[in-house]
């Protein structure tokens, strides 16, 4: 009797899950896919992390996408109003900003109005960029509280020296001491970052809120979509968030 001939078992592909991302949420994103991968061995998750800007107009152009999440509402807007969202985006976080310096500080700059001061050389997002946008919204803010002078965001904003496509941009250029000083989000001094560093806090009053929307997009066929946003908004995605420091819009544990 002939045995019967045993053909390997064929491997399924697993299941691919792809989230285009603010870059700001690089670090705490990284952290709540590898949740969803304990729970789903079988899912494999892939990021596409650049500014927001960049992000819509690759959705906007038909880049395979399942979930989008912006560092602010108009990106967020310009995709839905395309077509391109399925129900309802969702805010899942706040940020701030902060004013960042090199630990050798060659600028000499210690205090938010130093910012002002000729020879300083600034670097910010590009306006277009959710974090470039809230730092000139802050630095305009800044000029009306007590202790600025008049003028002084047109005297900032002439200082900046570079404008960059994402706030990523903006950390490793202030690290490397190729700017005296940028303005980043809170979230972005990571462990890593913050050694390298030195922070000026912005006041509370005039210190732009960054809100983040997330959504599952139209033509995503991922199963795995709607549980990625789901686990983002849950205590658990919400404790990711607050540890790498964005303000959590649900109690997160």
């Amino acid at each position: 009797m002939i045995a019967a001939r045993q053909f390997p078992a064929q491997a399924h592909p697993p299941t691919t899950l792809t989230v285009f991302a603010a870059a700001s949420l690089t670090a705490a994103f990284n952290e709540i896919a590898d949740t969803l991968r304990h729970r789903d061995p079988g899912l494999a998750v892939a990021f596409n992390y650049a500014g927001s800007q960049a992000l819509a107009l690759q959705i906007e152009q038909g880049a395979p996408a399942d979930v989008f999440a912006s560092a602010d509402d108009h990106w967020m807007t310009v995709v839905k109003d395309s077509g391109a969202v399925k129900g309802e985006p969702a805010i899942f976080a706040h940020n701030h900003l902060v004013v960042i310096v090199p630990k050798a500080n060659p600028g000499h700059v210690r205090t938010l109005q130093d910012l002002a001061r000729p020879g300083v050389k600034l670097v910010l997002a590009d306006a277009a960029v959710p974090v470039g946008h809230y730092a000139r919204v802050t630095i305009a803010a800044l000029e009306k509280v007590q202790g600025f002078s008049a003028g002084y965001a047109d005297n900032v904003i002439a200082r900046v020296v570079s404008n960059e496509d994402n706030v990523k941009g903006v950390v490793a250029k202030v690290q490397l001491g190729e700017a005296d000083a940028g303005i980043v989000y809170v979230s972005d001094v990571t462990p890593a970052v913050a050694g390298a560093v030195t922070q000026i806090a912005i006041p509370e009053a005039a210190n732009a809120v960054a809100d983040y929307p997330i959504a599952v997009l139209r033509r995503s066929t991922s199963a795995a979509a709607q549980a990625f946003v789901d686990l983002v908004l849950s205590p658990t995605g919400q404790g990711v968030l607050a540890r790498n420091g964005f303000i959590p819009v649900r109690t997160p544990h």
